[in-house]
């Protein structure tokens, strides 16, 4: 089910919300946990079994952790067992087929196999359970003894299927007891709604121009459109992802819960190094604290950091798909987040700040090239394109493109930073009677929500890019 549809926002919400206030504090979690798993039913009845066993994996290796602290050698054996069969999930799932296809090609033999579908979420929810039990092995949160808690915990509608990523310590005493109001509910419809536009409008306008460039050859493609159509990659995903997390946020804050915030505003960035910073917030500390620390981070040579970067950004890359173009990309961004720490980045902090935007921003739509490339060889003729080695600099293509859609590039451009946020307080704030001022910021959010709904309606199925990841 996407937060996206029809089914979910006039159907399945409503419901739950009435629900969930109607009934006492004592079954809240109940009829949480329900929806969740009725949600994620929805569209993966089968896989729904898999996220149980996840559940019940971690909630008793977290507990047998919990108990062997006192015994340092059966305790790190147990994390490394529950570990370890998190990632032989995930791997099976996530890239079976990706290594016997491997295995094909440089063999040059032919390993027949089953092609199963991704679970949807998995790579959240396996990163959720994983930051779990670490954290109990490392004494920072104590184990959940409420199974239907720890279920609560990993299964929780809202950020399920494409996070962010939340670790346990920051809603541990939210699961137990939060605070209900109008006010949050008001909160939680506002980023509700603006998420909703930036996926229904925004996103889904772009991804479609994106998908009648990027069917045609790559090869035939002019600079002029080339570039358009990765501009346009770049703005779907970027409001299709951010979309998702302010929806995950607004409905947390509609059932009680407080997400951090996953994205700020990336393509602000005067760096590689600050846009890692702003984007999949969740995702980039995840790998920071698991991953990079524990290798020994910045704390050792600069032969052996470059290494723990290196792994840690093919590793992003991995987790991101199982094809090698998700690994080159994470390779990409692992280069140049060691050339900015070691050789150029001083330089960066001396430079005007609207050239460090620009020499970010040509970087980043490089990298969405290998990132929405179904394969290298794509790629690489994308790239030339972009640099004329297609049908020359502009076609009558790209022309129509830009004529027919430079307002979605100006909207886009626009709430890709904080100016779009900051025009529409600064127009709902006009009135200088505060009750007026409230009718009329609410008469907004209300406009944008039918205006969103309205492109649903009209709209073909656009499920959210991060699902398949």
């Amino acid at each position: 089910m996407l937060f996206s549809s029809i089914t979910f926002l006039f159907y399945f919400l409503p419901v739950v919300l009435v629900l969930y206030y109607l009934i006492p504090a004592k079954g809240k979690n109940i009829v949480l946990l329900i929806a969740s798993l009725v949600f994620y039913a929805w569209g993966e009845p089968v896989y729904v079994v898999l996220m149980i066993l996840s559940i019940c994996l971690n909630y008793f290796c977290g507990r047998e952790i919990q108990a062997r602290e006192d015994d340092p050698r059966r305790a790190k054996r147990s994390i490394i067992f529950a570990v370890v069969i998190n990632i032989l999930i995930l791997g099976f799932f996530k890239y079976y087929g990706f290594v016997l296809n491997t295995v094909s090609d440089l063999f040059s033999v032919n390993i027949p196999y089953r092609e199963l579908p991704l679970p949807v979420g998995i790579s959240f929810y396996t990163f959720q359970a994983m930051s779990y039990v670490i954290d109990i092995y490392r004494k920072k949160i104590t184990a959940q003894k409420n199974i239907l808690l720890f279920a609560l915990y990993i299964c929780m509608f809202p950020k399920l299927i494409a996070g962010p990523i939340v670790r346990y310590e920051d809603i541990e005493q939210q699961l137990a007891a939060r605070k209900l109001s109008v006010s949050r509910i008001g909160q939680g419809s506002r980023y509700f709604i603006l998420g909703l536009a930036k996926k229904a409008v925004l996103a889904n306008t772009a991804g479609a121009v994106f998908e009648q460039i990027s069917a045609g050859p790559a090869a035939g493609m002019s600079v002029l459109t080339a570039w358009i159509g990765c501009i346009s990659y770049a703005f779907q995903i970027y409001f299709d992802f951010s979309g998702y997390s302010d929806m995950a946020v607004g409905l947390g804050k509609m059932f009680g819960f407080e997400f951090r915030r996953n994205f700020d505003y990336p393509y602000t960035a005067t760096s590689i190094t600050d846009f890692w910073r702003r984007w999949h917030i969740s995702l980039s500390t995840w790998f920071r604290d698991y991953v990079y620390i524990p290798l020994g981070g910045n704390q050792c040579s600069p032969a052996r950091n470059v290494l723990n970067l290196m792994i840690v950004w093919t590793l992003i890359g991995m987790w991101h798909g199982a094809a090698w173009n998700f690994i080159v990309w994470g390779v990409y961004y692992g280069i140049i987040l060691v050339m900015e720490k070691y050789v150029w980045g001083v330089f960066l902090d001396e430079l005007p700040r609207i050239v460090t935007r620009i020499y970010t921003g040509i970087l980043v739509l490089v990298g969405w090239v290998f990132f929405f490339s179904p394969s290298l060889g794509y790629s690489v003729r994308y790239l030339l394109a972009m640099i004329g080695a297609g049908a020359g600099f502009a076609d009558a293509e790209g022309g129509f493109l830009l004529l027919t859609h430079w307002l979605l590039y100006l909207l886009a451009a626009l709430c890709s930073g904080t100016a779009g946020i900051r025009l529409f307080r600064a127009l709902t704030g006009i009135p200088s009677n505060r009750k007026v001022r409230s009718a009329v910021e609410a008469a907004a959010y209300i406009v944008i929500f039918f205006i969103s709904t309205a492109f649903l309606v009209t709209d073909t199925f656009h499920p959210f890019l991060y699902f398949r990841f």
